[in-house]
């Protein structure tokens, strides 16, 4: 999410287990968080595609509530680090985290898909190997979850809760938005020497990029997959798009 170099990690493998600060990845704390996530998510999905509770009030709560959250963030980031070129909100789920907070406030098309694809599968990515900065449960590693699972929950309500709907080609125009922007953080990277979306160099914590290869051989590995991921969250959200009309 943010500069790599935030702070140092904590990674024991010793027992066979990797730790990030203090949490067991796949550890029943890890564990948890990802139902809960999960839970909360189709739960509210739920909700509002049988009319229980208000579509515009949860859309609404969850896009104004994200951005609070991001907010504070900020504030608290920002007072402790300063302002740098190296910490910009210039992260893929920075732009996916905005571009959900829009598209539940606005519901425009192009907001909801890029939030959609890029929200879920890189946010969702980011929770399953998590990048933490600090021990749990300080603020910055619940704030990491909050907004990633945040992210995932209000796009799998947008869509799945029946709030918005993805139009057809979808998919090729979110992908088509996530190399667009990929290519000006390259861009950027070179310029400033920066590493945003670890284009230049992998994170320090394990994640799935350890076994993709070398650079550059990850970055496309990534899109590759990130391809692949967007097919899979295309099938059941077209499938509920159509079934909507």
């Amino acid at each position: 999410w943010g500069s790599d170099n935030y702070s140092e990690e904590e990674a024991d493998q010793a027992d066979g287990s990797f730790t990030i600060w203090g949490m067991v990845l796949f550890g029943g704390l890890h564990w948890s968080l990802l139902i809960a996530t999960a839970v909360i998510g189709l739960g509210l999905a739920y909700l509002c595609r049988t009319g229980r509770v208000s579509k515009d009030a949860v859309r609404l709560a969850l896009g104004y509530g994200l951005a609070l959250n991001e907010f504070g963030w900020w504030a608290f980031r920002y007072s402790h680090e300063g302002l740098r070129i190296s910490n910009l909100p210039l992260q893929l789920c920075d732009v996916s985290l905005w571009a959900t907070v829009l598209a539940c406030i606005l519901l425009k098309p192009i907001l909801v898909e890029f939030a959609y694809f890029a929200g879920i599968a890189g946010a969702g990515m980011a929770l399953v190997t998590p990048d933490l900065w600090s021990p749990w449960p300080t603020y910055p590693a619940v704030y990491f979850f909050v907004t990633h699972g945040g992210i995932v929950i209000a796009n799998i309500v947008l869509i799945y809760g029946g709030i918005a709907v993805l139009r057809k080609g979808a998919l090729w125009r979110a992908f088509g938005l996530l190399l667009a922007f990929a290519a000006s953080v390259g861009l950027f990277n070179a310029i400033f020497k920066t590493n945003y979306m670890y284009l230049c160099n992998k994170p320090k914590s394990a994640t799935l990029l350890d076994a993709f290869g070398p650079w550059p051989v990850y970055l496309f590995v990534t899109f590759g997959l990130a391809l692949v991921l967007y097919g899979l969250l295309w099938v059941p959200a077209r499938m509920r798009s159509s079934g909507s009309k």
